[in-house]
């Protein structure tokens, strides 16, 4: 086992690192916020705001995520330059990256999943708990940002922690989209060096020691919310 080829590539598995865990942070939040909408469309909206929200869920966790980004970045990527003025635009140096579309991608995909996690979790929330915040003279909005929103998060926390972990695992998708992201340095240094083992175990170890910070802050977090029962 040889590693003294970290010493050279130590800015690039760095460079990888901050990518990886840059898609990670946006596709979780701005998924997440994606999602409680989504959420309360299917719960408390109307007719067609519900349908088009499952219909959105079922799309997007029933086709695999790969083939998501592909039509992203394939697709809709090679239509873009089509678009009058966005080349000279401030945007094209942003929109002409794979990284631009990974994120989409991923946070899209997050939002589907965590839509439906958070649609079990809001219609978990005791009645009573609802009823009491109106007969208090809570406004909707009030009533949603205090108790059904937090009860329902709350309840839902451990199956989140979980679904974060499974979307930092779907980072190295971005390495198909062109992103120099943790997994693409490591299949840069297997090609350099001819080295196929080392760099994967150098992957492993980051994800291992990434999951392992995710679950205990999500468990640092769920022992600061009391539980009510």
């Amino acid at each position: 086992m040889r590693f003294d080829w970290i010493a050279k590539y130590w800015p690039l598995l760095i460079d990888g690192a901050i990518q990886t865990i840059s898609l990670l942070v946006i596709s979780v939040c701005v998924g997440f916020v994606l999602a409680i909408g989504l959420a309360f469309a299917q719960v408390s909206g109307g007719l067609l705001s519900r349908n088009l929200s499952r219909a959105y869920c079922t799309f997007l966790r029933g086709t695999p995520l790969l083939i998501q980004l592909w039509l992203l970045y394939y697709g809709v990527g090679s239509l873009l330059p089509l678009v009058p003025g966005l080349r000279q635009s401030f945007l094209w140096p942003i929109l002409r990256e794979g990284f631009f579309f990974a994120a989409v991608s991923f946070t899209l995909n997050f939002a589907a999943y965590q839509a439906v996690i958070l649609r079990g979790a809001l219609l978990s929330v005791p009645k009573g708990e609802l009823e009491a915040g109106r007969a208090v003279g809570m406004s909707p909005f009030t009533l949603v940002r205090r108790i059904w929103l937090p009860r329902a998060i709350r309840i839902a926390l451990p199956t989140i922690a979980g679904e974060v972990v499974l979307q930092l695992k779907s980072t190295p998708l971005a390495f198909t989209v062109t992103v120099m992201d943790l997994y693409a340095v490591a299949y840069k240094v297997r090609q350099d060096t001819l080295l196929v083992y080392e760099p994967l175990l150098v992957v492993t170890l980051f994800y291992v020691a990434l999951t392992a910070v995710i679950a205990r802050s999500f468990k640092f977090v769920e022992a600061q919310v009391p539980i009510r029962r």
